[in-house]
């Protein structure tokens, strides 16, 4: 069968089954490595600070035993099983990476996915590190085919998106061939799940699509081992996922199919400084960056007016009843109001911002009131989460300062240093400081590993 005959699921599957950690290019290997450390990193935070540890007690009810490790459970999982409890804690904080063009957090379902199956299997690191780039290629590809649009159907693209990523990597570590593989994409067409009804009252739905994700990327992989077809027009078919998930969008895979393998979306996946929702980034680092060049006393604000787009007001400034007084935890992250008053009130928005009693601090909620908003475009690509801040004070002075890239892009990037660094503090929640020194050597040097027996590190 040629190229120009193939469907997109048999595209994708062709180049996941055939990709190869020792022919990718240097920075495909190395930031796919620091996004696996990354997500980790995020997940033993979680875990450290009982974020989703329903997750962990509910594997430890029913799941039994396995080959894979879950984040803070002492005994093995199924490969399943892992990759959910994996996915959900790695997803918890909210400060796991994101794709901006197809706006998918793209590593916590990926990861879970390959390191799972990569255990089951008995896989060696350059296995898994090729499993991780074929997720990642497929998830950001998916999604990027329609841009925003998942979002304004009520979709969550990490979920929806992400469970295709999550199948690509299992199939991958697993070792199906390319026609295994474009079934169990055929198959994950009808697991794909997630929606945004969690804004309405802040519930835990969000972070358990990454789980389901990844999760159900294992399970496709294992189904179609077995002999399970699935449609080998999932994508582009009358009643695919397209044409089903997003009814009279034209979507057009074809730009992303034909960069596979020679353009790589890996290195445009951006990293998270704050564990906030994407949309409240650049204007907390510009009302940072007003502050650090104008002390201002929080007595001192009269308003704070956000720029961001049109998502963005939907994501973290409207309804606005709900934004100045976050209902629970996770609800704040999705409170650019909460965001912008904690960096005032505290100088810091961080992973101590978002508990239980930090969202009741009266300091902070006195001022969210004071946050309105003007929306602006960033740029002329979809999602790039751009975004501003206009200061002004009682005495009738004006700051302003905006970000045309939120920190973390490629276009406005972390450092390497600046994700170990992260990692660090985020794993330290969780493990002794040797554990957390070994397992960055080993993630950061995956391709070379001979099997994932470090992971071991993670376990409760």
């Amino acid at each position: 069968m040629t190229t120009t005959t193939q469907t997109a699921a048999q595209r994708f599957a062709e180049f996941a089954s055939g990709l190869r950690a020792e022919k990718l290019p240097q920075e495909v290997t190395e930031t796919a490595c620091l996004h696996v450390l990354d997500t980790l990193g995020c997940g033993l935070a979680a875990s450290a600070l009982a974020e989703a540890s329903y997750v962990v007690s509910g594997a430890e009810e029913g799941a039994g035993t396995g080959p894979a490790t879950g984040i803070g459970v002492v005994h093995g999982l199924p490969a399943a099983e892992a990759a959910f409890v994996n996915g959900v804690l790695c997803h918890a904080l909210d400060f796991d990476d994101t794709h901006a063009e197809s706006v998918v957090h793209v590593s916590a379902a990926v990861t879970p996915a390959a390191l799972a199956a990569g255990e089951a299997a008995g896989a060696d690191g350059a296995t898994v590190l090729a499993a991780v780039v074929a997720g990642n290629e497929v998830s950001t590809r998916v999604g990027a085919a329609a841009g925003g649009v998942f979002h304004a159907r009520g979709l969550h693209p990490s979920g929806v998106c992400g469970v295709f990523g999550a199948t690509a990597a299992a199939a991958r570590a697993r070792g199906l061939d390319a026609a295994a593989t474009a079934h169990a994409l055929g198959i994950a067409g009808s697991m794909a799940s997630g929606l945004l009804e969690f804004l309405a009252d802040g519930a835990d739905t969000k972070r358990l699509h990454p789980g389901w994700a990844a999760q159900a990327g294992i399970t496709a992989a294992r189904l179609a081992a077995h002999g399970a077809t699935g449609p080998a027009t999932v994508f582009e078919g009358r009643r695919g996922f397209y044409a089903t998930y997003l009814a009279g969008v034209e979507v057009d895979l074809a730009p992303g199919l034909a960069g596979l393998g020679s353009e790589w979306n890996t290195p445009q996946i951006a990293y998270k400084p704050y564990p906030a929702c994407h949309y409240t980034h650049a204007p907390v680092d510009a009302l940072a960056k007003v502050l650090r060049e104008n002390p201002i006393r929080p007595d001192e604000v009269a308003r704070i007016v956000a720029y961001t787009d049109k998502t963005g007001v939907d994501l973290v400034l409207e309804p606005a009843a709900d934004k100045v007084r976050p209902r629970t935890p996770y609800d704040a992250k999705f409170s650019l109001p909460y965001c912008l008053a904690s960096l005032l009130v505290r100088g810091s928005v961080e992973v101590a911002s978002f508990t239980a009693d930090a969202i009741t601090d009266e300091a902070v909620l006195a001022l969210t009131p004071r946050v309105g908003y003007e929306t602006r475009e960033y740029s002329p690509r979809p999602d790039a989460f751009g975004g501003g801040v206009r200061v002004e004070t009682a005495d009738g002075r004006t700051f302003e300062a905006e970000l045309r890239y939120q920190r973390g892009s490629t276009e406005n990037p972390l450092t390497e240093d600046d994700v170990r660094g992260k990692y660090r503090a985020n794993a330290g929640l969780a493990l002794r400081a040797d554990d957390v020194r070994g397992l960055e050597d080993a993630v950061t040097t995956l391709g070379q590993q001979s099997g994932l027996g470090f992971l071991s590190a993670v376990r409760g």
